[in-house]
């Protein structure tokens, strides 16, 4: 294979796709699902995979469906038990997305956990009742974040399947 040759450009394309959309778990303005899923759909189009790609983008639209689902209910179900409210959630992605930029690289972090915890000491008026639901919203945020990553890698191994056996 050479890089003059359509097929391995596509594949190197996809294949950055699916890197990039791995990597945007944890990198705010990246859309980890739809670029994994994007990748797929860009090598079973033009990948010349024929039927088989069409089989593994079937497959990975159903992986990038059901763990875009699941990211969001399986760690809101638990908040809801817990009790911690939305607005709580929203603050402390605000913030987070404001750390990102104030302090690199941990300032995401930093940011999401600040902003949960002043939300909370707001609506509870103590500090020692904002802690708990502070851990609770980061208990469900890196739920969120292991259920995208964990869509995000079979989908990268049914391209790479894909990829082997096409």
């Amino acid at each position: 294979m050479s890089l003059n040759d359509s097929q391995t450009v596509v594949t190197v394309v996809a294949g950055l796709a699916i890197l990039a959309g791995l990597a945007g778990v944890v990198v705010p303005g990246l859309p980890a699902l739809p670029l994994c899923w994007g990748g797929v759909l860009v090598w079973a189009i033009f990948g010349g995979a024929g039927a088989g790609g069409w089989a593994v983008f079937a497959a990975a639209t159903l992986v990038a469906a059901g763990g875009t689902v699941i990211k969001y209910a399986w760690p809101g179900r638990n908040l809801k038990r817990t009790g911690v409210p939305t607005s709580t959630l929203l603050a402390g992605g605000v913030l987070g997305i404001v750390g990102f930029f104030v302090v690199p690289v941990v300032g995401l972090v930093l940011g999401f956990v600040a902003g949960v915890w002043a939300a909370e000491r707001l609506r509870l008026g103590s500090n020692q009742l904002a802690w708990p639901s502070t851990v609770q919203a980061l208990k469900a945020a890196g739920l969120s974040m292991l259920v995208e990553f964990g869509a995000g890698l079979i989908v990268a191994a049914l391209w790479l399947t894909g990829l082997l056996l096409t």
